[in-house]
């Protein structure tokens, strides 16, 4: 595992922090995988052990497999999963039936506790579009079986994608009741957009508890992210198709900006100690392929993935990489701070990245998986006083801008952006300028709200009029619990927005609040 007693010790012995001795450190962590593959099984589970205890998942899809997943762990809310310190021999098998009898691939991998006794399978040479079933065994004990998918070919253009989008799923707020409507939903995707977990300590009196204090070291994140596996609608959903996953900030610590803390005390050796935790514990619990395996405190999240020429996805990160928040974080007019050219969430690498891989992309639909709201959206009484969310892209306005201008002079088609983080339903249309109302729509913005975190939400909020009348970009907003459900053709995109009508006790009714469509070739979303 990574040994961040071991990297302090260091890093106190070279009077300071070091990036090169993160990345040192991270390199050697990097190499665990690869002796797994080779090293020999240690140590054999008793066989009256359960070890599949967290389920199966599969991420990262192409079209010619996934990576397949899963993590050995007898007793999950136990730091090291109630696993022996050796490596455990695995075998793993895909099929073309649910009865898992016309077996297409097959083999064997070691989890080391190195890596938290996790499992990463990255399959090759499946048929492209094309659903596959999938399990784990070890000793006499085998996994529930899962389902999974192949994208379509690059050149071939499919004829619809069914996914969900989602984020924001706070175990102690509610419960995760969205994904039992989810599965039913015969989805080819999942996508989740960060606050996959929350790192906060236990409270009582509230739907559920964490287990522990605030996460800070790899075994609290490792309880935590496990403690969310454990629910079995979460669980089941990961076993139903495949998802693609990227963080917000409550997988490590809230509102934090690349390796600077909210809190103006935190020691910064501390905090990319901690960081290191999170992303080791993430990666760990995640079906991400090996290029996202965490250096020390750095991890490599953002990535595409295409589905044949119909809808191409860039997975953003906007946490790790971005420089901290102007005007202290707090809500604040777009002020000089705010307009800096020199703010980015994206860091001059992704940011080079997303262009080059948008003005090669083929597709009908480009599609940027993302945290924040892009929208430049104002709260206030008039358009005078209106106030920004200095955590979001209005924050980096400078940088948002340059963006959707690249989008429009570029002439990117169907551009898109999902969003997650702020608890609340919002369609928005973009412009280089979102103030400039008579200015021409460049993109649509479709954010979800939350899975639980903030309990039962309003169908209405307060002063809704007005923010109407504010932000002439918004065409929907609420503040429900749910997901959004997206299905996509050649011609068309439509996004509906399922709310939940009780996420505090079971039993709670997922319906669809309202249905947005953007036609392709013609920017803005319009009601379905």
């Amino acid at each position: 595992m990574f040994d961040s007693s071991e990297l302090r010790k260091a890093v106190v012995a070279e009077g300071g922090l070091s990036r090169r001795l993160f990345l040192a450190y991270g390199a050697a962590l990097s190499s665990v995988p690869v002796l797994g593959q080779v090293a020999q099984a240690t140590t054999r589970l008793r066989g009256t052990d359960d070890p599949f205890t967290l389920g199966v998942a599969s991420g990262d899809p192409d079209e010619q497999g996934m990576v397949l997943w899963t993590r050995l762990a007898p007793n999950p809310l136990d730091p090291d999963g109630g696993m022996p310190a050796a490596a455990v021999e695995v075998e793993w098998m895909v099929a073309e039936d649910e009865a898992m009898n016309n077996i297409v691939a097959a083999g064997k991998t070691l989890a080391t506790p190195q890596l938290g006794h996790s499992v990463h399978v990255e399959t090759r040479g499946l048929k492209p579009d094309h659903w596959y079933w999938y399990r784990f065994r070890t000793a006499d004990a085998e996994s529930p079986v899962g389902r999974t998918r192949t994208m379509p070919a690059p050149t071939s253009l499919p004829e619809r994608l069914n996914f969900a989008f989602v984020s924001c799923q706070h175990y102690e707020e509610g419960l995760f009741t969205g994904y039992e409507q989810m599965k039913r939903d015969d989805l080819d995707l999942v996508i989740h957009l960060g606050d996959y977990i929350y790192e906060y300590a236990g409270i009582d009196g509230r739907v559920r508890k964490h287990v522990g204090s605030e996460a800070k070291s790899l075994a609290d994140y490792r309880v935590r992210l496990s403690q969310y596996r454990a629910d079995p609608l979460l669980s089941q959903m990961h076993a139903q198709c495949p998802w693609l996953v990227t963080w917000d900030d409550h997988e490590f610590d809230n509102n934090y900006a690349g390796g600077i803390s909210e809190e103006i005390s935190a020691d910064p050796t501390e905090f990319l100690l901690r960081r290191a935790n999170a992303y080791q514990a993430y990666y760990e619990m995640m079906p991400l392929r090996r290029s996202s395996l965490p250096q020390g405190p750095d991890m490599r999240l953002y990535r595409g993935a295409k589905f044949g020429r119909l809808a191409e996805f860039q997975v953003l990160d906007t946490r790790q990489h971005r420089t901290d928040q102007p005007n202290r974080d707090r809500s604040s007019p777009l002020n000089d701070f705010a307009l800096s050219r020199e703010n980015s969430l994206l860091g001059r690498q992704q940011r080079n990245w997303l262009k080059s891989s948008l003005i090669q992309s083929h597709a009908t639909w480009n599609v940027l998986a993302q945290q924040v709201m892009m929208g430049m959206v104002g709260f206030g009484r008039t358009q005078e006083s209106l106030r920004y969310s200095m955590d979001q892209w209005p924050g980096y306005t400078y940088e948002r801008m340059r963006l959707i201008e690249f989008l429009d002079e570029r002439r990117i088609p169907n551009p898109v952006v999902l969003t997650g983080d702020i608890h609340s339903n919002w369609v928005n249309d973009l412009r280089i300028d979102d103030r400039k109302a008579d200015d021409p729509v460049v993109a649509t913005e479709f954010v979800g709200t939350s899975i639980s975190s903030g309990g039962n939400g309003q169908v209405a909020p307060r002063n809704l009029d007005q923010l109407l009348k504010n932000n002439p970009c918004v065409k929907f907003h609420n503040q429900e619990r749910g997901y959004v459900r997206c299905h996509v053709t050649p011609k068309t995109w439509t996004s509906d927005y399922m709310v939940i009508s009780d996420v505090t006790q079971p039993g709670g009714t997922v319906t669809s609040r309202a249905s947005y469509v953007v036609e392709a070739g013609r920017a803005g979303a319009q009601q379905a």
